[in-house]
């Protein structure tokens, strides 16, 4: 690390179980963000302010008038481009340390497959169960970390999946559930709930990145803004899981 470096980590560098090392750690790993919306403004910006080196970020969408309510990566003048493109701007001059690697192509099975490979951990920060799902058998297949969560109206949920170390998968919660209709743009959600959420989802990111601290590994938290409880859910591997059952390991 550099002068600047250590002088903009500093606060980082103060906590004990972070350092110096542990912030060499984030400034040498890469992360995989899929979606850049109400989630992905914070968890982006938070991981780029942090030092993590390289980010990849996913998005097909444009920016639209209706994004400005909650994705606060986003200004008025942004509408009509790319988000890929939009955020990539702001990241990049919150710190020009991050290698911002824009991915503007709708994700398959290959091209997720092959964006997974490339990274230390994935977040999910998407909006239907398709994508979802898509990310958590790429993430599966390559025994890499995934940070999933999900927010609408008040409530919202973080986890961690981990089969790398023997626990469940994101299907392994799911497994039954069908593609619903329930969206921000036909349910609606309150805007700050996004940003509690997407900071959460930052802070396990690197947690699991610097190997500190308890993570939501098997846990499913789930937050109210409206009534302020928070639950924690224990998570169990399915052992008849399409996705992540030793048969298909």
């Amino acid at each position: 690390m550099n002068d600047d470096q250590l002088l903009r980590y500093s606060r980082h560098i103060l906590l004990q179980d972070i350092d110096v090392d542990g912030q060499q750690m984030l400034l040498d790993s890469t992360v995989l963000i899929v979606g850049l919306g109400g989630l992905g403004s914070p968890v982006s910006m938070y991981l780029a302010a942090s030092g993590v080196g390289r980010m990849l970020i996913a998005d097909d969408d444009t920016v639209e008038m209706s994004n400005l309510q909650r994705q606060v990566l986003y200004d008025t003048q942004a509408i009509g481009l790319k988000k890929t493109e939009a955020a990539a701007r702001v990241l990049r001059a919150m710190n020009p340390d991050v290698d911002i690697i824009e991915v503007t192509e709708r994700l398959d099975s290959a091209s997720l497959a092959r964006y997974v490979e490339q990274s230390d951990i994935v977040v999910d920060c998407s909006d239907n169960f398709v994508t979802r799902f898509q990310v958590n058998a790429a993430c599966v297949v390559a025994r890499k970390p995934l940070v999933s969560a999900a927010a609408i109206r008040w409530e919202g949920q973080v986890a961690v999946f981990d089969t790398s170390r023997g626990g469940a998968c994101y299907q392994c919660l799911y497994q039954n559930l069908e593609e619903e209709n329930e969206t921000c743009s036909n349910s609606g959600v309150f805007s700050p709930l996004l940003g509690v959420i997407g900071s959460l989802q930052a802070a396990e990111v690197l947690k699991c990145l610097l190997g500190k601290g308890k993570t939501l590994v098997d846990g499913l938290l789930i937050v109210d803004v409206l009534t302020l409880d928070i639950r924690r859910l224990s998570l169990k591997k399915d052992s008849c899981c399409p996705v992540c059952s030793e048969a298909r390991i």
